[in-house]
């Protein structure tokens, strides 16, 4: 790709700054698949579908492996790459970006397995299966251009842990048999695989939890009902129901404590790169903003021939609240794509995770508010279901309860600051 391109003009730049050569090249090759996502972004929507050409859009561009390194195929990007990614995509579609999302979260599972081998936390016999799993993963987002889903979620909920997980994994002949539901996780139906969470049999606690890839069309595997969701409509999530399915022994990865040990490495999150998905959230917010911008400046007085925008009061204090919560949004990513990406480390792992868990609540509740501020500035003739704001004030309401809502992060940064510790990740549970 041409780096010609200023990288003010480029989508993903307006988050990620000071942009470095190779930044600007990943980039650009999200910039010229924006487009095509927003095209279809709207007709998606109202039919509630994940739209499939997006994938082939995505893949010819190479951005399946945005994040996967370059000896297995993929692009050699990093964090910033991702993030500005998820930004830029999510001004386009929102549902494709989440779904994407989930696809690129993937590839932490083999990347954290590689630094955990290189760190010693494997032993020489467990290093051998654990780095076979994790290029075997990569290799899959890379050198195949696979859409992965990553399904961890389930319904069941602990007071001592975010995620339980009770889908259990059964050691057969030559594999495992897995059972259970997994009730959210984008592109159900759609993914070529599905990579799985589950708990491995007789185990208890988060050191049971193996990682397990299933094909979509595999014996056992059954779509969830699909829901009407409020927002998010085209990102496939109602989840998938695992009957007895066979996974080979070469596509798992049931090493006790491995799931643990690899989290360990991630800087911010425990699950690495989490930071991107509240980019989502950012970009929409973004393109409501510059929407209404637009709109405003376009509509005129009757009596006076003169922009809204330019005579109106009331409209240009919803314009300043406006871009006071943009820019909160923008300082509060900033800071954590910062705290995760800073070489050497500017805080303790505790310390980032901490600023996560405030950091994620104030940025969606921040892009939100952008969405409220634009209803009431647009007026009525932006209040049918479907159009920029209508849409975009939709998908910005998932983002203030998906993976925790912000109450939940105050709560859990409260108990870090005042305890030393808060709620665990993963657990699981019979």
């Amino acid at each position: 790709m041409s780096t010609d391109v200023d990288a003010a003009q480029l989508t993903g730049a307006r988050l990620v700054e000071r942009m470095t050569p190779r930044e600007r090249d990943l980039a650009e090759r999200v910039e010229a698949a924006l487009p095509a996502l927003r095209a279809a972004a709207e007709a998606s929507d109202a039919a509630g579908e994940f739209h499939r050409p997006h994938i082939g859009t995505l893949r010819e561009a190479g951005l399946l492996g945005l994040i996967v390194p370059a000896a297995y195929g993929g692009l050699g990007g990093g964090l910033r790459d991702l993030a500005a990614a998820t930004f830029a995509l999510g001004t386009a579609c929102p549902s494709t970006a989440l779904a994407y999302f989930y696809h690129c979260s993937s590839a932490s599972r083999g990347l954290l397995g590689l630094e955990a081998i290189d760190t010693g936390l494997f032993t020489p016999a467990e290093a051998a299966p654990v780095r076979a799993f994790a290029e075997r993963l990569l290799r899959k987002m890379g050198q195949q251009g696979m859409w992965l889903a990553n399904f961890g979620s389930e319904q069941v909920k602990s007071s001592q842990s975010a995620i339980t997980i009770t889908t259990e994994a059964a050691p057969v002949a030559d594999g495992w048999r897995l059972s259970g539901v997994k009730a959210y996780g984008c592109s159900t139906g759609v993914a070529d695989e599905y990579l799985v969470t589950a708990r491995i049999a007789g185990t208890s606690g988060a050191d049971g939890i193996g990682l397990f890839f299933v094909p979509r069309d595999a014996p056992g595997v059954k779509e969830r009902a699909r829901w009407d969701a409020l927002g998010m409509r085209g990102s496939a999530t109602h989840g998938i129901v695992l009957e007895d399915v066979f996974v080979p022994a070469d596509e798992a990865l049931a090493i006790p404590g491995a799931f643990t040990r690899m989290l360990q490495m991630s800087r911010g999150s425990f699950v690495g790169n989490q930071l991107a998905v509240a980019a989502i959230y950012l970009g929409i917010a973004q393109g409501v903003y510059d929407y209404t911008l637009d709109y405003l400046g376009g509509l005129k007085f009757q009596d006076t021939g003169q922009p809204i925008a330019a005579e109106s009061g009331f409209h240009q204090e919803l314009i300043g609240r406006m871009s006071v919560d943009l820019e909160t949004g923008f300082l509060w990513l900033r800071r954590q794509i910062e705290l995760e990406t800073s070489d050497p480390p500017l805080r303790p792992k505790p310390a980032v995770v901490r600023q996560w868990r405030l950091c994620k609540g104030v940025v969606c509740d921040a892009a939100f508010e952008v969405a409220v501020a634009a209803l009431k500035a647009c007026g009525t003739s932006n209040t049918g279901n479907h159009g920029v704001i209508a849409r975009g004030l939709r998908d910005l309401s998932m983002g203030l309860v998906q993976a925790f809502p912000a109450e939940r992060g105050r709560l859990e940064a409260a108990k870090m600051i005042v305890a030393g510790d808060g709620q665990a990740l993963f657990s699981t549970a019979r």
